[in-house]
């Protein structure tokens, strides 16, 4: 937790702690199934979690805000910024159930209440968000596609 605590510093110690117990959460999962790569594992701290804090160290979501995680696999990046943004609202979505599975048994043991998982595809959600998240899910193009009419007016990819 020393990479996050110094990169962003103004979460509470609740907050580090549920952190760190998604990290061991990850870890365990991503034995059962591939929810992030192998060769990353012992470094997600820095390769998965710090840069999904990324978005929330911008200030870009407020609170009350709906945030869509398309593509979502183990939780990333809207599980690390559900635990920083307790008043904003995260639908989480992949369309592979095991990883929702996975992903959805993590939000219970962080008993996160700002989470929803979906087992769907994003093209099937009929709703508006304030903020679209994605990794690593298509061609940007192809994302555009599948999400530019789930963003509401003033809202960001």
């Amino acid at each position: 937790m020393e990479l996050i605590r110094k990169h962003i510093p103004n979460l509470s110690e609740t907050q580090y702690e549920s952190l760190a117990l998604y990290i061991e959460l990850l870890k365990s999962w991503n034995e059962k199934i591939n929810l992030v790569s192998r060769k990353d594992i012992d470094e997600l701290e820095e390769k998965h979690i710090l840069h999904a804090l990324a978005v929330f160290k911008t200030g870009e979501i407020k609170p009350g805000f709906k945030v869509l995680d398309v593509g979502t696999g183990g939780g990333l990046p809207g599980i690390p910024l559900a635990i920083a943004l307790p008043d904003s609202y995260f639908v989480l979505v992949d369309s592979i159930g095991k990883k929702i599975t996975a992903t959805q048994d993590m939000v219970n043991q962080l008993g996160l209440n700002n989470v929803v998982c979906l087992n769907q595809r994003v093209e099937s959600i009929n709703d508006n968000f304030d903020i679209i998240t994605g990794r690593a899910v298509t061609r940007l193009t192809e994302f555009y596609k599948f999400t530019r009419y789930k963003l509401q007016k003033h809202g960001k990819y």
